[in-house]
C-alpha cells in the first residue's frame, strides 16, 4: 500500500512533488472518487485502488498525493455521481492528463467491453511539466502584417512513400522537421497545424479513420499517432523538438485547437473522460440531451468557470510548456455561447484568454462561425483575436469565375476588408485571408471541378460543402485538353496573386503551391491515404506554379509598404499627407481614374500613389473572356512588369522597363502587377 497524503487542488492533473505525484481533478458533482494506479497499460486490474474521502476534496476539486510514484506512472479514476453508491467501474481518463497510454487495445464504444474491462480503456500518464526553453529557442514573433501562414496536416505532410522520410518518421513531428527547409524556401513565416491534441482516430465511418483530428479525446496530450515511438513520454519531447527547430529557422508554430466539442458525441456517444464528471462540461437541455452547434454531437459550455479554467490550463500547457506560438480556434464563436446556447456579447473565456499574462505574446485566430448559424466577423466578441475571412474567399473566387456583381466586393477585399470590419482602418491586421483551406477543394480542384466528388467518404456524397464557387472550364476533372489546362493554370495564379498581393494576413493550403489534387473530394476528413496527403512525387508537381508562389511571397515581403501595410490606404491624396503615410490608393478601369463599378463589369485596376509624385505600383485585373487594353497612370519612375499570370513560365516576365508606358494589354482571365523603377530596386528575386 502506497503512502498517501491529502494533496492539493493545484496544479490540475498529475504533477511531480518532492516525494511522489499529486493528483487533482475537477469533479463538482462527484460523490465518490477512487484513484487507480496501474503497472502496465495492458493490466486487467489496477495495481492499487485508492479511495478519496472528504479531506481529499477542496471545493470542486478532488486531490491526493501518492508517494513513491514518478514520471511514467499510469492512472485513471472511478467516479460515482450518486450518493451512497460505490464509484462506477468504468475507468475515467483525466481531462488534464499530459500523457496517455493504452491506444493499442483502446475500444471507442462500450460494446465488447466487460465490467472492469480496464485493458480497453485509456490511462493517464504522469509526465514532466517543464517549461519550454525560450532562451535558447525564442519565439520568432512575426508582426501580424508580416505574417504568412501555411496550413498543413502533420501526418499527411510526410506520409507518402516518396516523401524521402524514413518509415518510422513518416507522419510524425520528427518527420516534419525534415521538411522545414522546403517550407522556408517558400517564404512563409508561420506553420498552422491541423489538430495535434490527442484525438480518436476511430471516430469515423466503418472502414475509415478520423484523419483531420477534429475529435479531441484530451486537450493536453500531443496525438500519439504523430509520435515516432510507442512511449507516450516521447510525445512531449518530440513535439518540443519540432517547435525548437521551427523557432531556430524563424518559423512560428500555430495549432488548430478544438475546444468547442469533444469526441464523446451526444447522449448515445462513449463516456471516456468529461461525461463521467457530471453535467459541468457540456451544454445540455432540461432532459439531459446534448445541445449541438458543433455538428459533432455536443458543445462545450465555455461560459462556465470550471470549463474555462480547463481551457486556459490547456492553452498554457501548449504555449508555455510546449512552445506553441499561437492558436486557431475551430468554430471559436461557439465558445461565446452562454446557457441555452444564447450568444454572449462579452464572453468570459475570451476576456480571460486576452488578459492572461502567460498568453500575452501568442497569436489568437478564430473561425467566426459555428454550425448553429452564429457568424461574427468584424463584430467578433474579442479584442485580440484575428478571424478567418470567408467573405474574402468567396468574393475572390466569384470574381475570377466571371460572375456578375463582383467588382464592388472585390474592391473592399483588395484594400483590406474595411467594410467587413466596421470600417476599421486596422482591418488589414485582423482579417485572415484565404482562398482554400483543409475544409474544401484544393486550389487545383477549385478550377477543375464544378461539383464535389466525396463518394469515398461513405456518405453517398452528402457530406462536404455544396456551394464552392468552383468551375471546371469545360471538363469535369483531369483533361488532356491543353487550352483548358492552361486556363486552369492561369486561374490558379490569379487566385494566388489576389491573395498574396492583398492587405491582410494570407494563408496558404498544403500543396496548393505544386498543384495538389484530391480528385474533387472537398471533405477529406476521413481520408488518411494519398487522397489527403501531400504529394512528394515531383513528376506530378507544377514546378512553375511553385516558383510563381515563391516569387509572389518574395514581392510581398520586399514591398511591405504596399502589400502588407499595418493600416488601410486612404482614397484621396489630400488625406495621405497625415504623419503615418504618404501613400494613397486610386481606382481605375480600362481608363485611368474611371473604374467601372457596374454589376456586369469584370475589369478593375488600382494604383498606390505617393503624394503628388505619381504611382508606385499598379495592378490590373481582367476576368473577362477577351484581352483588354488598360491605360496606365503616370508612375513615379518608369514602369516594370513583375507579374503577368498569362505567362505560365515564371521567368518569362521581363524585368526591363516597358517600352510603352501609357497602356498595356492584359490577356483574358489574367492579372498584371507593375512596379515603378524606384521601388523595383527593393525587389530581389
Amino acid at each position: 500500500m502506497s503512502k498517501i497524503k491529502v494533496g492539493s487542488a493545484w496544479p490540475l492533473g498529475s504533477s511531480l512533488t518532492p516525494n511522489g505525484v499529486n493528483f487533482s481533478i475537477a469533479a463538482p458533482h462527484a460523490k465518490n472518487v477512487d484513484l487507480l494506479i496501474f503497472q502496465d497499460e495492458n493490466d486487467e486490474s489496477p495495481k492499487e485502488t485508492i479511495p478519496l474521502d472528504k479531506q481529499n476534496k477542496s471545493g470542486d476539486y478532488w486531490h491526493i498525493e501518492v508517494e513513491g510514484l514518478t514520471v511514467g506512472a499510469l492512472y485513471g479514476y472511478q467516479i460515482s455521481l450518486k450518493d451512497h453508491e460505490a464509484s462506477e467501474t468504468k475507468l475515467v481518463l483525466d481531462p488534464c492528463a499530459r500523457g496517455i497510454k493504452g491506444w493499442q487495445n483502446y475500444l471507442r464504444t462500450q460494446e465488447g467491453k466487460l465490467d472492469k474491462d480496464y485493458i480497453h480503456c485509456l490511462k493517464g500518464v504522469v509526465t514532466e511539466r517543464d517549461y519550454f526553453d525560450f532562451k535558447s529557442h525564442p519565439r520568432p514573433n512575426h508582426s501580424w502584417n508580416k505574417t504568412i501562414i501555411y496550413e498543413l496536416h502533420v501526418g499527411g505532410f510526410t506520409k507518402k512513400t516518396d516523401s524521402s522520410i524514413s518509415e518510422t518518421k513518416k507522419g510524425t513531428f520528427i518527420g516534419l522537421i525534415e521538411k522545414i527547409p522546403y517550407l522556408k524556401k517558400l517564404g512563409i513565416t508561420s506553420i498552422e497545424l491541423l489538430p495535434v491534441f490527442a484525438f480518436d482516430a476511430s471516430d469515423a465511418p466503418e472502414g475509415l479513420v478520423n484523419y483531420w483530428g477534429y475529435s479531441p479525446i484530451n486537450w493536453f496530450t500531443p496525438h500519439q499517432g504523430f509520435v515516432d515511438a510507442s512511449n507516450p513520454l516521447e510525445a512531449r519531447k518530440q513535439f518540443k523538438n519540432f517547435v525548437e527547430v521551427c523557432h531556430d529557422h524563424g518559423l512560428e508554430v500555430l495549432i488548430d485547437v478544438v475546444y468547442n466539442h469533444t469526441t464523446e458525441g451526444n447522449q448515445n456517444g462513449p463516456k471516456i473522460s468529461w461525461k463521467n464528471l457530471g453535467p459541468t462540461y457540456y451544454h445540455q437541455d432540461e432532459n439531459g440531451n446534448y445541445q449541438d452547434v458543433s455538428g459533432c454531437g455536443n458543445s462545450i459550455a465555455a461560459n462556465r468557470p470550471l470549463v474555462r479554467k480547463l481551457i486556459l490550463e490547456s492553452l498554457r500547457c501548449w504555449a508555455i510548456e510546449l512552445g506553441v506560438d499561437g492558436f486557431r480556434f475551430d468554430l471559436g464563436i461557439a465558445l461565446s455561447r452562454g446557457e441555452n446556447l444564447i450568444p454572449l456579447n462579452e464572453p468570459p473565456l475570451f476576456e480571460e484568454i486576452e488578459s492572461d499574462p502567460q498568453l500575452s505574446d501568442v497569436k489568437l485566430i478564430s473561425e467566426p462561425w459555428d454550425c448553429g448559424g452564429l457568424y461574427k466577423l468584424g463584430d467578433f466578441p474579442a479584442k485580440k483575436f484575428r478571424t478567418w475571412n470567408g467573405h474574402f474567399r468567396d468574393d475572390v473566387r466569384r470574381f475570377w469565375k466571371g460572375e456578375k456583381s463582383t467588382i464592388w466586393p472585390l474592391k473592399d477585399r483588395l484594400i483590406g476588408n474595411k467594410s467587413l470590419y466596421n470600417d476599421n482602418n486596422l482591418a488589414v491586421v485582423f482579417s485572415i485571408n484565404f482562398i482554400t483551406s483543409h475544409d474544401g477543394f484544393t486550389l487545383k480542384d477549385l478550377v477543375s471541378f464544378n461539383k464535389k466528388h466525396n463518394l469515398a467518404n461513405g456518405e453517398n456524397n452528402r457530406d462536404g460543402e455544396n456551394n464552392n464557387n468552383s468551375y471546371n472550364y469545360g471538363v469535369e476533372g483531369p483533361t488532356t485538353d491543353k487550352e483548358i489546362n492552361n486556363l486552369r493554370k492561369k486561374q490558379q495564379r490569379n487566385l494566388l496573386s489576389t491573395l498574396l498581393l492583398s492587405p491582410g494576413i494570407p494563408m496558404l493550403l498544403m500543396g496548393d503551391e505544386i498543384g495538389r489534387s484530391q480528385g474533387g473530394n472537398n471533405n477529406t476528413w476521413c481520408q488518411d491515404n494519398p487522397l489527403g496527403w501531400m504529394d512528394w512525387n515531383q513528376e506530378n508537381w507544377d514546378h512553375d506554379l511553385k516558383e510563381f508562389v515563391i516569387k509572389l511571397i518574395a514581392i510581398r515581403k520586399q514591398l511591405p509598404e504596399f502589400f502588407s501595410p499595418d493600416k488601410i490606404f486612404d482614397n484621396k491624396k489630400e488625406t495621405a499627407n497625415d504623419k503615418t503615410s504618404d501613400f494613397w490608393i486610386q481606382w481605375h478601369g480600362i481608363k485611368v481614374n474611371k473604374p467601372d463599378w457596374s454589376d456586369w463589369s469584370h475589369t478593375l485596376g488600382f494604383s498606390i500613389n505617393k503624394s503628388n509624385e505619381g504611382s508606385a505600383i499598379w495592378i490590373g485585373f481582367n476576368a473577362y473572356k477577351e484581352s483588354m487594353i488598360f491605360e496606365l497612370p503616370k508612375p513615379i519612375s518608369p514602369w516594370k512588369k513583375y507579374i503577368d499570370t498569362s505567362f505560365l513560365k515564371t521567368k518569362s516576365v521581363s524585368k526591363k522597363p516597358l517600352a510603352n508606358q501609357s497602356n498595356i494589354r492584359i490577356e483574358s482571365n489574367s492579372l498584371v502587377l507593375m512596379v515603378s523603377n524606384d521601388y523595383s530596386k527593393e525587389i530581389k528575386l
